[in-house]
């Protein structure tokens, strides 16, 4: 929500025009004008703050009514007072179309940024796929192959026992060299080392046009494409005789290092837009896109010129990019509602099934971080090794592998491999150092939202990352520097005490289904008392899935 202008400086105003005009009085005439001016002041005072929370809650209601930025432009006591007067003015390329401008965030920049060069990823000979990130999957998921035997790509791996009607199909064609396990016998991964040639299981023709919605979702399921949705609330794979209410795309990342998706989609304009049209197919309402304004220039016209959606653009430092934060601005989830989100890459995927009729799980990848020699764009398929990405790569050992982005990846080793929903690689010195009196002596700049470090002075600076928490865990306590960095009108910290203390129609009232890990990324980040708010996150969606 807008900040409004503190009532300190308002109350100050009116104390000293009070205090000016009993100087000009004497005696007995001067006390009542001064009485008469305090009660004044503190009749404005109730006023303006009256004003402010009944401005505030028409605000949030308008929002839950589901009215477009547009519409809750107008909708308030004085709607036109800060929205002509503070609001920012959108680029010229963004035309008439819905603005949105983001007031709260906080960039984290950071050197090793991937070249914008793409490098072919011949290196990258074996891939896999971990059933252990698919959320509220059976540890033990039904493996349809065995060790040594030869897979096409498109070909079905496992499924979930729980819903054995989604199915998990492999990236690349070649040998299953390896059904890793863990504790308990659980599936850990399924490992192909791949062909030099890859060969495609081909799917028939499916015409969009004449074909039911339930026919195009048994054909994604039997493709093994279903996966690539996932649903808001819980961040999981949607139910397949469940209907959205809408599908969001988010086409920009302002994560640290985040891949530039423009590049990502150049020259593949026309598989994108199948995409969207097979979206378009699942949903009653709007498949939607999130542009992003934050450049001098137009993003890419593959995003700009697609047909069949609804676009909203949005301007802002991170999370600005988050498809969260982009519904809760847009259309915020009810209590009832179920949306869905894919990645800009997911919805290639889903394009080339029905444009060349394979499963196509090609990546453009960012393998970045200032530990690696040449940062760089490396185009290969979904579940690369993480040792082959980054072959003859590293400037020394003393690192640590993320799937993802620096604030909210999953930390992996060499043996592993990227993420089902990853396009970023990132690279990182392990913290493992301490410091001796760190927070009392001088030190050199580094990423945080404190201005205690240099950092304030240069703020387009760009620093070196490692893993180190320069802390340890202490007490939760209530600081507000959460609500100056989520772009929600939801206060995050109360929704994780809520969680901790298990207080279920708290979590729900206060807005937990909105969230998900990425969006309190970075207030972890920023947190004073270094609580794993992701995780605690994570523990009250659960619950809360658990209970539905």
């Amino acid at each position: 929500m807008k900040k409004s202008t503190s009532p300190f400086f308002l109350t100050l105003s009116m104390m000293l025009l009070a205090q000016g005009v009993f100087a000009q009085g004497s005696g007995s005439q001067g006390s009542d004008l001064l009485l008469y001016g305090l009660l004044a002041a503190v009749v404005l005072i109730f006023f303006y703050l009256l004003m402010q929370v009944s401005d505030h809650m028409l605000a949030i209601e308008a929002q839950r009514m589901g009215l477009n930025p547009d519409q809750r432009k107008k909708v308030g006591i004085i709607p036109s007072m800060t929205a002509g007067l503070f609001s920012k003015s959108a680029p010229a390329y963004v035309g008439k179309a819905p603005f949105i401008p983001l007031k709260k965030g906080f960039n984290i920049l950071l050197e090793g940024a991937a070249e914008k060069k793409v490098a072919t990823g011949d290196q990258v000979r074996t891939f896999g796929l971990e059933p252990g990130q698919f959320l509220g999957m059976s540890p033990i998921p039904k493996v349809l192959v065995e060790e040594g035997a030869n897979v096409k790509a498109g070909d079905l791996l496992f499924y979930d026992k729980k819903r054995p009607e989604i199915q998990y199909a492999a990236p690349v064609s070649g040998e299953v060299i390896e059904i890793r396990r863990g504790e308990k016998r659980s599936i850990t991964a399924i490992v192909i080392l791949a062909d030099k040639e890859l060969q495609y299981r081909t799917f028939d023709a499916f015409d969009l046009e004449k074909s039911s919605r339930e026919d195009l979702v048994t054909y994604l399921l039997d493709a093994g494409v279903w996966p690539h949705i996932r649903q808001r609330p819980y961040n999981i794979v949607p139910n397949p005789q469940d209907i959205p209410r809408d599908i969001f795309i988010s086409t920009f990342d302002t994560a640290p290092l985040a891949p530039d998706l423009d590049l990502v989609v150049e020259g593949r304009g026309d598989v994108f837009q199948k995409g969207l049209d097979v979206l378009g197919k699942l949903t009653p309402g709007k498949v939607v896109l999130g542009l992003n304004a934050n450049g001098k220039t137009a993003p890419s016209a593959v995003f700009t010129g697609a047909q069949g959606v609804e676009k909203f653009w949005f301007s802002g430092k991170h999370p600005a990019g988050n498809p969260g934060v982009q519904i809760h601005n847009i259309r915020p989830i009810g209590a009832k509602d179920q949306v869905w989100v894919l990645g800009v890459q997911d919805v290639l995927t889903m394009g080339a099934l029905f444009a060349s009729k394979k499963y196509d799980a090609a990546r453009t990848v960012a393998v970045a971080g200032a530990e690696l020699n040449h940062p760089q764009y490396v185009r290969t398929y979904l579940g690369a090794s993480i040792a082959d990405l980054v072959k003859d790569n590293l400037k020394h050992e003393h690192v640590r592998a993320i799937s993802g982005d620096i604030l909210s990846g999953s930390k992996l080793g060499m043996s592993n491999f990227l993420g089902f929903y990853d396009d970023q690689l990132t690279i990182v010195k392990e913290g493992d150092d301490f410091e001796l009196f760190g927070w009392l002596i001088p030190q050199e700049g580094r990423p945080s939202v404190s201005g205690t470090y240099p950092n304030v002075l240069f703020p387009a600076r760009q620093y070196q990352a490692s893993t180190n928490t320069r802390g340890e865990r202490r007490a939760f306590v209530m600081t507000g520097q959460y609500e100056d960095l989520l772009p929600m009108s939801i206060y995050p910290q109360h929704v994780l005490k809520a969680v901790i203390t298990g207080d279920y129609e708290g979590m729900e009232g206060l807005g937990l289904k909105e969230l998900v890990e990425e969006d309190v990324a970075l207030c972890e980040f920023a947190c004073t008392s270094k609580q794993p708010l992701q995780k605690i996150l994570r523990e009250g969606l659960d619950l809360m899935h658990a209970e539905e």
